[in-house]
């Protein structure tokens, strides 16, 4: 089932929503209700990711394959928690959201896979095996520069498994995403 690309006008509420989420919560302020028609596009469930990044460095990288709740809702969520509880980083602090860009990756739906169907540059992957899961956007094969193997190996290096665990039996997914940036 292929992604229904999000209109640009579109893309750009949903990335000024994205930063107003984050700015009211690193300012303790309660974000206002967003009032969005049932049939307006970001009122359909699916999965997103939101990136920070100050400069070319990662600031912070969350986001759910559940496609469970309006668009705007996950994707709201995500920055703040991007913003704060990615674990790699600590969290945000008012003065660094000035130097912030933010993007966003809206999920299309998962479908298992063999390694013959996946195309870097438009697929990201989830393998799952052993109780654990890995995911990787597209875009970080592409800036990596991995071939379909390495892209394969690295997600299941993500999800604590060893780099051949799909030959091993783990389940490969693939996704497409629709990736739109503040800059």
């Amino acid at each position: 089932m292929p992604l229904t690309p999000l209109a640009i006008e579109h893309q750009h509420e949903l990335l000024a929503l994205a930063r107003q989420a984050l700015v009211d919560h690193l300012a303790e302020r309660t974000a206002p209700r967003v009032q969005l028609s049932e049939s307006h596009p970001l009122c359909r469930p699916a999965g997103a990711f939101v990136t920070l990044r100050a400069g070319d460095r990662l600031r912070g990288c969350v986001g759910s394959t559940r496609a469970d709740r309006p668009l705007h809702q996950v994707v709201a969520w995500m920055a703040v928690a991007a913003g704060t509880q990615d674990p790699r980083f600590a969290a945000l602090h008012e003065d660094e959201l000035s130097g912030l860009t933010l993007s966003i990756s809206v999920l299309g739906p998962l479908e298992p896979c063999s390694l013959v169907d996946v195309v870097v540059g438009r697929d990201g992957l989830v393998v799952e095996g052993s109780g654990r899961r890995g995911l990787l956007l597209p875009e970080v094969a592409t800036d990596q520069g991995w071939s379909v193997e390495e892209f394969v190996g690295r997600t299941c290096e993500k999800a604590g498994l060893p780099s051949n665990a799909v030959a091993e039996g783990a389940q490969l997914f693939r996704f497409q995403t629709q990736y739109f940036s503040e800059d």
